[in-house]
């Protein structure tokens, strides 16, 4: 039988609790689920106003990956969703998760949040720009704290702040809080960015995708900011083989970083962060932080 519970007035079937999705720590669904409602007051507020796409993975990240950006079959129908301008989809719709029952209907379907750089009012106008560090192996994460602390100077010369998550893989990503812009203009900034970081970091850093020229680099991929893609959202879990977090960290905490270990956030060290530190991403909501792209 699925159990039902109430979430601020509203009914859930919640499924499967019983079921592991990492194998690697035994990790349940349950326990998916109450990571986010001991996370929802932080999350939802990234989650606010953006449309969401889905990477499904019901049964872990061993199982069918599936990205969805269109409502999934029995959505409720008090789950908001938006139009969003889709060339391969006219007419589409995507969910907003507003609240708590959203959030939680959504950790049902186990998936990870991935969100557009603008808000749904404002489509094509980004109030953040993104740059996810990837490294190419043997460069790990600890390659990628050297790129994104020479990307914090160079934002910051141009008047703006950076703030640093974990990709909740095997990466970093940098946000940057905006005066709203075209997207068009804040992805012409960020791929400008990436040229120079490479052209002042050669040995360190790539600027193109191709595979061949990544090995023991970062790749700085500025592609996210155009207007169709998505990001990881802050705090979502991923569908990788522990239950890692994309989660927020200090730039003390990137600084000091000797090991890739050292910024593999798993969920339960979630609650003792989020104790210590807050919502490092809180400055991103502040209008006085947002600068403007040059």
């Amino acid at each position: 039988m699925t159990p039902i519970t109430e979430v601020e007035g509203r009914r859930l079937s919640l499924s499967n609790l019983d079921k592991v999705l990492h194998p690697a720590t035994g990790t349940t669904k349950g326990e998916l689920l109450h990571y986010y409602a001991t996370v929802a007051a932080v999350i939802l507020p990234h989650l606010h106003d953006r449309a969401v796409s889905f990477l499904r993975y019901p049964d872990g990240p061993d199982g069918q990956l599936f990205f969805t950006k269109n409502p999934p079959p029995g959505t409720p129908a008090w789950v908001n969703t938006t139009p969003v301008p889709r060339s391969d989809a006219p007419g589409a719709r995507q969910v907003v998760i507003q609240d708590l029952p959203s959030l939680m209907w959504a950790a049902n379907l186990v998936v990870e949040f991935h969100t557009h750089q603008w808000p749904v009012e404002s489509p094509a106008v980004a109030d953040r720009l993104v740059l996810d560090l990837d490294p190419g192996p043997p460069a790990t994460v600890v390659e990628c704290c050297r790129v994104a602390l020479h990307l914090r100077e160079r934002l910051a010369a141009d008047g703006l702040t950076a703030y640093a998550k974990t990709s909740g893989s095997k990466g970093l990503h940098l946000l940057v809080p905006l005066v709203p812009a075209p997207s068009e203009q804040v992805s012409a900034y960020a791929r400008r960015l990436a040229v120079e970081a490479e052209a002042a970091l050669p040995r360190l850093v790539v600027h193109r995708m191709a595979k061949a020229l990544r090995p023991g680099k970062v790749f700085v991929d500025h592609s996210q900011n155009a207007a169709a893609k998505t990001t990881a959202a802050p705090y979502t879990l991923r569908a990788r083989r522990l239950p890692a977090v994309s989660a927020p960290v200090t730039w003390e905490e990137v600084e000091s970083c000797t090991s890739p270990d050292t910024l593999t956030l798993l969920m339960d060290d979630m609650p003792p962060r989020l104790s210590d530190y807050g919502d490092l991403l809180a400055p991103m909501f502040d209008p006085a932080v947002a600068g403007a792209v040059p």
